[in-house]
């Protein structure tokens, strides 16, 4: 099968890992579906679409869940092979110091954003060949790995979309649509920062191994980048 008769869509691409599961699944020869919040400030990925003209780019705001449902009606008869939520924030946050209405807005784009997609984006993702959703998470959602606290926001933001994502795969699954959430590592990017462990290069190309190696056996898995099983 060409991968030219594939169809992915990304959220959050206009930067970081978003941005780099763009540029490779369309140097694949994927037809990329790229949405970002505001496309016109969105640089790099305008110029990225610019070349590649399997690419098309759409506004979508993660905390507008009735542009999510428009955008969904828009692109109704489009078949979505891959829906990747990779949108999401990391507001800074410890004991004594918690904004709880950053931690509302989190909650909305890392936690409730994602399975409103799943939703809105569910018949377009069925009626593909391949049937699969991966959310972007993280090892800090883990409870098993916390061994550090702080960070309360995203922390429980990514544990809460674990959550969400597992009951997922398990209602899905009599559609044949696999269902997991990924961890990239530590990556360099704008969220990361400059300590990150690894590249978004090194995350991305490890994270699509996983998400093309996805069937039905393996949803409703938390696994890392390197293809790893994550404890809950």
């Amino acid at each position: 099968m060409n991968n030219n008769t594939y169809h992915v869509l990304i959220t959050g691409t206009n930067r970081g890992i978003g941005l780099t599961f763009v540029k490779q699944y369309a140097a694949d020869g994927w037809n990329v579906i790229a949405a970002c919040r505001d496309p016109q400030s969105a640089v790099k990925l305008q110029l990225l679409a610019s070349t590649h003209r399997n690419i098309q780019i759409i506004a979508l705001d993660m905390t507008d869940f009735s542009q999510i449902d428009t955008s969904a009606l828009q692109l109704k008869d489009q078949k979505i092979d891959v829906l990747i939520n990779n949108a999401g924030v990391y507001p800074e946050s410890s004991l004594n110091n918690i904004d709880y209405d950053d931690w509302a807005t989190a909650f909305k784009i890392n936690t409730m954003a994602p399975l409103k997609m799943a939703e809105a984006f569910m018949p377009h993702v069925a009626a593909s060949q391949i049937k699969k959703i991966v959310t972007l998470s993280s090892k800090m959602g883990s409870l098993d790995e916390n061994t550090s606290g702080s960070s309360y926001i995203y922390r429980s933001s990514k544990t809460a979309v674990n959550m969400v994502m597992k009951n997922l795969s398990i209602d899905l699954k009599p559609y044949g649509i696999a269902v997991v959430t990924l961890h990239p590592g530590w990556v360099q990017t704008d969220m990361g920062g400059p300590n990150g462990l690894i590249d978004s290069q090194t995350s991305v190309t490890g994270l699509r191994k996983v998400i093309a190696d996805l069937s039905l056996a393996s949803s409703g898995k938390f696994i890392a980048y390197d293809g790893s099983e994550i404890a809950w």
